[in-house]
């Protein structure tokens, strides 16, 4: 009996950028290449591979590789680029000429009244980033982006606020660009099929 072993796509590559090697994963490539696609010509904006923190740079920026929008993910995850494609989605065309959209950015160790303010600006992008990643069969991660303030109650409340506003955005339609991606990312690794609702509970996250 002839036997063939089956195709395999190995989980990370290696991308040679700026002479550095960037290990990048195999399903943040697949999603870069159709970013890519869609949106270099259409938006003068790429997907980029970055290091250690994601950033959005503006075309002309000294930060930009390419002359081009970049949109940079950390450390070749495909968590990382779904994560900023949906910042980028919903990001207007004032804010897409300001480096990281001018967003206020506090680092971790936050008081309580500053994680609730980033919690609230944050339920829209990261149920955007849910659906693009369940489009393209990968595991969400919500992220509080704060060791010491996710616990509790907040959390949870959190997570239902996300998961409640990506079924209103599955019912209701999502920003168009953020649309695109998802039909795009359905058909490239969901074979067309549609997402249910209730991929989308609290119980998932």
């Amino acid at each position: 009996m002839n036997y063939e072993e089956p195709d395999i796509q190995p989980a990370t590559e290696i991308l040679l950028q700026e002479g550095k090697e960037i290990v990048v994963e195999t399903a943040a490539l697949r999603v870069q290449g159709l970013f890519n696609q869609m949106f270099a010509l259409a938006e003068n904006t790429l997907l980029v591979a970055g290091g250690d923190e994601p950033l959005y740079v503006p075309a002309g920026h000294e930060c930009s590789l390419s002359g081009m929008n970049e949109i940079h993910f950390a450390h070749g995850y495909t968590n990382s680029a779904l994560h900023e494609i949906a910042h980028w989605c919903l990001a207007g065309q004032q804010r897409r000429t300001l480096v990281d959209y001018g967003y206020w950015y506090a680092p971790d160790g936050r008081t309580a009244e500053q994680q609730a303010l980033f919690e609230k600006v944050e339920v829209k992008p990261q149920a955007i980033e849910w659906i693009l990643t369940e489009a393209c069969c990968e595991k969400f991660n919500v992220s509080f982006d704060n060791l010491s303030g996710a616990s509790g109650h907040n959390a949870v409340r959190f997570k239902k606020a996300v998961a409640e506003q990506a079924i209103k955005y599955l019912q209701g339609g999502l920003p168009p660009r953020a649309e695109q991606l998802m039909l795009r990312f359905l058909q490239e690794f969901l074979n067309g099929r549609s997402l249910e609702a209730d991929r989308f509970s609290i119980e998932k996250i």
